[in-house]
């Protein structure tokens, strides 16, 4: 068993995760600057950090602090990019997965023409990756659509965003497409359901004619058209460029083998990988098109938009996979949150603090299971574990749970490799500490690099290269061929 050669190895991070500089340089509102961080609330209660209403959100537009809007400031990466660029680079990262943040270019989503300095920004940093020898890959949206569509429109509900997300792509094409060979159009796509808000802002209580369920399948189908549409233009613009989908594998086992478990762990699967048969296969699933009659829940489209769906299919598909679940008719089985999902407990789990159970065996058969379903390329572009990272006396950190948890999940990547996958890279979530997505907090460390920064923003912003970083510099030198190498080699 071994790694391919060429295999992309790498880390993942988001504009508004990491960049801060949330209202200079002509950047405008994005729904991801009125996340709140919210202290007093349970951190397994996913729901209660991602809940907005258009009072939330007008609350927070009249609070210029950023002290509980975390990602108005992420680690500042918009000052720091070169340092963190050149840590990468000596991590020896062939891929760096970054987003570009709609708003930097188009600051309301309507503009017709982009802002020259976040266009430069972007530009900077794709020709620092150049000279540091790390290939990007860019997500075109990663929960980072501009507030005023939200506010205007209610998001991705209204087919005019469709309009005004191709002339954004347009322009990534345009500007860096010599850069960049690996595109994605919508990060978690199948997060819709789950936070339409920060995925397709969608403000509930906006939600006049039609429900908030409806809505989001309306605001999806927009979306699906969009990155037909994008992948086109991809193609059309920038020569030898690769689309892909982007889903949030939620591996679902039934508790117990009976039937009725079974079942319900089935359509669990089945309504998550809906998303991926759209993109990959050009069409709904028949069963999905029935579910939605039997709700009564009537999609409307253009006379042409299952013809750009067919036509706009992905080359390759990405995926993002922290853990596993299972599901029971049982309505007494306990239940533990995971990546914004609720599921039953398995018993032969650990879980992290944030009840995510680990289970790096599920890596390993979701990669089958995808790859004997769609048979294109795949692309691991998030994965790590969130834990709370502790300053030694000796000024190192000390995350040998971290190099674990990795250690496993690679070592199940091999065995899938090895059963005749086509893995063509990873990229770890996140290489270096950010704001979380969920939970807006800074104590839910997920990198090889620590940031001095605490929940409220309080910190020097200084990096500490952990253990784990000499450990996964270490990897990607041997092409993981040594995962037990020594955490303190460095």
């Amino acid at each position: 068993m071994s790694f391919p050669e060429g295999f992309l190895w790498g880390g993942a991070i988001a504009a508004n995760q990491v960049e801060g500089a949330w209202n200079i340089d002509g950047k405008g509102w994005s729904v991801a600057d009125i996340a709140t961080y919210k202290p007093n609330t349970d951190v397994r209660d996913y729901k209660a950090h991602v809940a907005v209403s258009s009072e939330s959100v007008k609350k927070a537009m009249s609070d210029p602090d950023d002290t509980y809007y975390p990602k108005r400031r992420g680690i500042d990466f918009y000052h720091y990019y070169k340092e963190d660029l050149a840590m990468f680079a000596e991590l020896g990262f062939k891929v760096l997965r970054l987003s570009i943040a709609w708003t930097r270019l188009f600051p309301t989503g309507e503009e017709t023409e982009p802002n020259p300095e976040g266009v430069n920004f972007y530009k900077n940093i794709f020709e620092e990756m150049q000279h540091l020898g790390i290939q990007p890959v860019v997500t075109l949206s990663h929960y980072e659509m501009p507030l005023s569509l939200s506010l205007k429109y209610n998001g991705w509900v209204n087919r005019c965003v469709v309009e005004h997300f191709i002339r954004f792509c347009r322009t990534c094409f345009t500007q860096y497409g010599k850069y960049v060979k690996y595109w994605l159009s919508f990060n978690e796509i199948d997060s819709i359901m789950r936070h339409p808000f920060i995925t397709a802002g969608i403000i509930p209580d906006m939600c006049k004619n039609i429900d908030e369920t409806a809505s989001c399948y309306q605001a999806l189908h927009h979306q699906f058209v969009a990155a037909g549409m994008a992948t086109r233009l991809c193609h059309e613009l920038v020569p030898g460029s690769q689309m892909g989908c982007m889903l949030t594998k939620l591996m679902t086992y039934p508790r117990t083998c009976a039937p009725e478990d079974v079942a319900a762990a089935q359509k669990k699967n089945l309504e998550n990988m809906f998303y991926s048969d759209v993109m990959v296969f050009g069409e709904y699933p028949k069963m999905i098109l029935r579910d939605l009659e039997k709700r009564g829940i009537n999609i409307q489209m253009k006379p042409n938009d299952l013809e750009t769906i067919r036509d706009g299919t992905v080359d390759f598909v990405a995926f993002s996979y922290y853990m596993s679940m299972t599901e029971s008719v049982d309505p007494n089985a306990e239940r533990t949150p995971g990546n914004t999902v609720l599921g039953v407990k398995n018993p032969y789990l650990d879980s992290s603090e944030w009840g995510w159970q680990i289970d790096p065996a599920g890596l390993r058969i979701s990669l089958i299971e995808l790859y004997d379903r769609y048979k294109k390329p795949l692309f691991i572009v998030e994965n790590g574990i969130g834990s709370r990272d502790t300053l030694s006396e000796d000024g190192a950190i000390h995350d040998s749970y971290r190099i674990e948890y990795f250690q496993r999940h690679f070592r199940e990547m091999e065995k899938a490799i090895d059963e005749g996958v086509d893995l063509i890279g990873y990229t770890s979530w996140a290489p270096i500490d950010l704001i979380s997505a969920s939970t807006n907090q800074m104590s839910k460390r997920y990198g090889f690099i620590y940031v001095d920064q605490d929940d409220l923003g309080r910190g020097t912003l200084m990096r500490i290269r952990k253990d784990s970083f000499y450990w996964y510099q270490n990897v990607i030198r041997t092409n993981g061929a040594e995962l037990s190498y020594p955490a303190n080699a460095g």
